[in-house]
């Protein structure tokens, strides 16, 4: 019998506070990251899991949906939240809502069923919005909050997030998103919110600050890639003029989100530039990856990633620059003096070429391994001897208390892991051997690399690295290095790391199983019958239970979270720092009052790492200040809710209010207008059309369509395309066989082709217009799909806004389409429509003749009622039919000359 999690334990003051705020009017709640937002929607799922009540959740993962019900499952919740799903048949989808509770159900579902009226609108409670940051207007959640307020009225909408940072972008950020969310109060709950502080500064865990110094090596290291990031930021304003100088610093280049930032400024004009530019962009990248590794992982780790990042260079036969800056010199010395110093220098620098195989030999006896510990390591085992200590002597406190110790991902985990086991030597000793000497071989060439490195340029150098790589790996996989070289350095980075990984878990494992263990008992993870809630933790003692969790990726977002409240360690180690879990740890421990709780910080002392926290900690308290700001200069409609016909927002006509009234029909009277209608298939609310289109006042009934994705009238059927879409298509064939469904069974097919608004309407980079066109161009295919299909019509759209306006014009005094004759229609169907009165198969085969082409088969269909009759036909009717002698005599010739006859003229004519 599992025990109950603390989760569910009663809500803290601020926790209660907020709760009944939000439960007594509808609102947008922004709290602090960590803060327990997951706890109040878990209260909130709880008042409503109630047959009685009918309340729908949006924007959650099916891994975020399994941790809430085990959590309500496990606090003994009788009617548990139910999952919409497409297993649930249409038609007992109306019974599954009747039956009430919480639900959890995609997006697209529901838009869906809200259209087709198979959720009853007017029953439903509620809907609560999680992760509600993301609710811009065209969005699937936004259209479903408009219909179920076009519907429903009087239920509420409440709507959480954690993400105050996301507000941040834009003109009025905050604003538009209570807009799509139809929401007139603004909850905001930063950490230094008063309620919040008092309260957790009367329960606050004992902190232990350890800051730790790195080595001069690494301390060298790290000042050599700022200058190197700094003068490639320098680089980019120079070449990118227009990029806001205060995004591109070199404080947030070290962030997280940088990637982000400098994507969301390069996106769209991504086509126009250089080749410059992106090679810097792709350096940045580079660069942040080396910054993690110096202080994440071990000196190996490191020299292993730019050995191999300077091997790729070397492949692809460019550099990007900043190999050759001053800083990448020292960079790479540091780098390798912290794994071994090479005892006789001089010998090597004398060296000439023929005499190389005799210095590899000495060069290999003169290595000393250095092979520098990770000072962090050091400071870890200390802590853990003083836990120990400690724990001897506990019978106060109850016995020994558990220990959980926190690393940033799987990898550092697992070194952490047989750094503990096995000490610091043996774990490097191994690294080392299992990375840069394999074996003897290995090594000369690596060494050889190296000297080339030094010689500056040697045919052989590249071999390298690609060799050592591909001993790292089996030999089964032995044509490895020519793929080597055709990848790029970032794939190869990730390449490397995933390799590492896999090779390290398994020697993990082996060297756990055959190591002598002076300290511990058997350690394979696999030995501890710990029922913990989480597949990714790493054991280390059994009794105290230690374990090792990393902070991110893993499968399940809540796996720490289950960890901490199954576990409940006494002391925490935070090998990283991460600002979420630094706030769930004073969560957790105002949650369990009176019993200890030590939180031991490990954090390099004036380090980028140190920076980067300090920095996320500084960009949410500056959202959280301007959210405040806005919130007080905020001027909220009173129809904002929408809960009366007056908020604008909920109206369905496109027509501005402006529009004067057309008197030339009968002085200007209303006429009486025909309800439009779009048939749209089911695949097509993964996009924003339908909402858009929607929002123009037209009607959707979305149907599963065979051919087709959007039927405008009984003859216009459009496929919509966007851009990755068509090239893919294109390339596939399938768009071919798209086209000849919508060819044969609609008068007017069109081709849609929708870009994205954010980047630029053209379909050929300014960048790559070549003097030759290849066949394999996507211009050319294009060209040759318009000939294939002359009544096939391209449109181009530069967003899916203008997409809507399109339809709507496109359907002005036509006749509604009917969903029915729609679904009829699948591409193998012998039904045709009734003004299509010709046969496709002979119709097909006629167009393959020579001397018939598409305005001239129309000619031959009407006089001709088969091909049997065509065969029988003279030239000279054929002329007359055809309107053109040489066209006939063509079409005569094809059907009536015989095989000898058409060899013997084809060898006259040589």
């Amino acid at each position: 019998m599992r025990r109950c999690p603390a989760v569910m334990a009663a809500l803290l003051e601020h926790e209660t506070q907020i709760f009944l705020e939000l439960l007594q009017q509808d609102g947008l709640l922004i709290c602090a990251r960590g803060l327990g937002l997951d706890r109040l929607l878990l209260r909130f799922l709880r008042l409503y899991c109630e047959p009685t009540s009918l309340v729908l959740v949006l924007n959650t993962s099916p891994a975020e949906e399994e941790y809430f019900i085990d959590q309500l499952r496990s606090d003994g919740v009788v009617h548990l939240p139910r999952r919409v799903t497409n297993e649930i048949t249409n038609n007992t989808r109306y019974e599954f809502y009747t039956q009430g509770g919480v639900i959890f159900a995609t997006s697209r579902i529901l838009v869906v069923d809200f259209l087709t009226d198979r959720i009853p609108a007017n029953l439903i409670t509620g809907i609560l919005v999680y992760k509600a940051h993301r609710i811009i207007e065209s969005c699937q959640e936004a259209f479903i909050l408009r219909l179920y307020r076009q519907k429903n009225k009087e239920g509420f909408i409440k709507a959480f997030t954690d993400n105050a940072v996301a507000f941040n972008t834009g003109f009025c950020q905050v604003e538009r998103v209570m807009r799509n969310l139809f929401v007139r109060k603004l909850y905001l709950w930063p950490r230094f919110h008063i309620a919040v502080n008092s309260f957790l500064e009367k329960h606050k865990p004992e902190v232990v600050e350890i800051h730790v110094s790195m080595t001069p090596a690494m301390l060298a290291i790290q000042t050599s890639i700022l200058d190197i990031l700094n003068a490639c930021l320098r680089e980019l304003k120079r070449y990118n003029p227009a990029l806001e100088a205060e995004d591109l610093s070199l404080e947030n280049a070290i962030g997280k989100p940088f990637d982000k930032t400098i994507r969301h400024y390069l996106d769209p004009l991504w086509h126009q530039l250089g080749a410059k530019t992106k090679s810097l962009v792709q350096d940045l990248k580079i660069l942040r990856t080396l910054l993690l590794y110096l202080t994440q992982y071990d000196c190996i780790t490191f020299l292993n990633l730019l050995e191999s990042l300077k091997a790729s260079e070397k492949a692809f036969g460019e550099n990007s620059g900043w190999l050759f800056l001053d800083s990448s010199t020292s960079m790479f010395v540091n780098a390798r003096a912290r794994v071994y110093r090479i005892a006789d220098e001089k010998l090597n620098q004398k060296a000439k070429v023929p005499e190389k195989s005799d210095v590899k030999k000495e060069n290999e006896l003169k290595r000393e391994l250095v092979l520098e510990s990770n000072p962090k390591w050091e400071a870890l085992r200390e802590v853990l001897k003083e836990i120990e200590n400690e724990n001897k002597n506990s019978e106060d406190l109850g016995g020994p208390g558990q220990v959980l110790i926190c690393a940033s991902d799987d990898r550092a985990c697992a070194q952490l892991r047989e750094y503990i086991i096995a000490g610091a030597e043996a774990f490097l000793t191994r690294l080392y051997n299992k990375t840069f000497g394999k074996d003897e071989k290995a090594a000369e060439v690596w060494i050889t690399d190296r000297k080339a490195v030094k010689s500056k340029g040697n045919a052989r150098a590249d071999a390298g690295p690609q060799a050592k790589k591909a001993k790292l790996a089996a030999s089964s996989k032995q044509n490895k290095n020519k793929k080597q070289q055709e990848r790029t350095i970032i794939q190869m980075m990730g390449k490397a790391e995933e390799e590492k990984k896999e090779e390290l878990e398994a020697e993990d494992n082996k060297q756990l199983s055959s190591s002598p263990e002076s300290n511990t008992e058997e350690t394979v993870p696999e030995d501890f019958h710990v029922n913990l809630p989480s597949d990714c933790y790493y054991g280390i003692f059994k009794d105290p239970l230690t374990i090792i969790h990393p902070l991110q990726g893993c499968t399940d977002p809540y796996a720490l979270t289950r960890v901490l409240h199954e576990v409940e360690p006494r002391y925490v180690v935070l090998y990283d720092a991460e600002l979420t879990f630094v706030r769930q740890l004073e969560i957790y421990k105002a949650s369990r009052p009176g019993k200890p709780l030590r939180v031991y910080f490990l954090i390099y002392g004036g380090s980028t790492e140190e920076q980067r926290y300090l920095t996320a900690l500084r960009k949410e308290k500056e959202a959280f200040e301007k959210l405040i700001r806005e919130k007080a200069g905020m001027v909220i409609p009173e129809e904002r809710e929408g809960r009366d016909e007056t908020n604008l927002d909920l109206t369905r006509d496109a027509k501005p209010a402006s529009a004067a009234a057309d008197t030339r029909k009968a002085g200007g009277q209303e006429q009486k207008s025909v309800q439009q209608t779009v048939i749209v298939d089911m695949r097509e609310f993964r996009s924003e059309l339908p909402s858009l289109i929607h929002r123009r006042g037209i009607d959707i009934e979305p149907v599963t369509l065979e051919v087709g994705d959007y039927i405008l009238t009984p003859d216009i059927c459009v496929e919509r395309k966007s851009i990755s879409d068509l090239i893919g298509s294109l390339n596939n064939g399938r768009l071919y066989t798209q086209c000849v469904s919508m060819s044969r069974y609609y008068k007017r097919p069109i081709l849609l082709i929708e870009f994205d608004p954010n980047k630029p309407f053209s379909l050929i980079p300014r960048g790559s217009l070549h003097q030759e066109i290849s066949s394999n161009d996507i211009t050319s295919k294009l060209t040759l799909l318009t000939l294939h299909f002359p009544k096939l019509r391209i449109l181009w759209c530069p967003s899916p806004h203008a997409t809507a306006e399109l339809f709507e014009e496109l359907k002005q005094n036509h006749p509604q389409p009917d969903a029915e004759t729609a679904m009829a229609i699948t591409a193998d169907s012998e039904v045709l429509p009734e003004s299509d009165k010709y046969n496709p198969g002979p119709q097909d085969f006629l167009l393959k003749m020579p001397g018939v082409n598409a305005k001239n088969c129309r000619a031959i269909m009407n006089h001709v009622k088969s091909i049997a009759e065509l065969v029988t036909l003279t030239k000279d009717e054929l002329a007359k039919i055809l309107g053109n002698t040489a066209n006939a005599t063509q079409l005569f010739e094809f059907i009536h000359l015989t095989y000898e006859e058409a060899i013997a003229k084809g060898t006259s004519k040589r």
